[in-house]
């Protein structure tokens, strides 16, 4: 995948969903309740990918002002276990993946 850098010649590589960063912060807990101490490595990234999809995204860039916060950690939390338990149900790890 290319990096997009420029768009209409503005830099716009600092423009990030924030609810990564949330999502980063709130899901060792959640791996640990769900998974246990030793997750697969794609078990890790599924459930990553799996729950911001579920999520409403929060595009911000530098500077931004948040007045509200639409998402919040429960939030976050809800859909990090829905995802957790679905990925545990449902693992891709061992499974032939299909050719680019």
């Amino acid at each position: 995948m290319e990096d997009i850098e420029l768009l209409c010649g503005k830099c716009v590589s600092k423009v990030r969903n924030k609810n990564e960063q949330r999502v980063a912060r709130l899901m060792p807990g959640v791996i640990r309740e769900v998974l246990g101490d030793a997750p697969d490595p794609l078990d890790v990234e599924d459930i990553y990918a799996l729950c911001l999809n579920n999520l409403r995204p929060r595009y911000v860039q530098t500077g931004s002002i948040v007045l509200r916060e639409p998402v919040d950690d429960e939030d976050i939390l809800d859909e990090l276990r829905r995802a957790a338990t679905q990925v545990r149900k449902h693992p891709k790890h061992g499974q032939k993946q299909p050719a680019d």
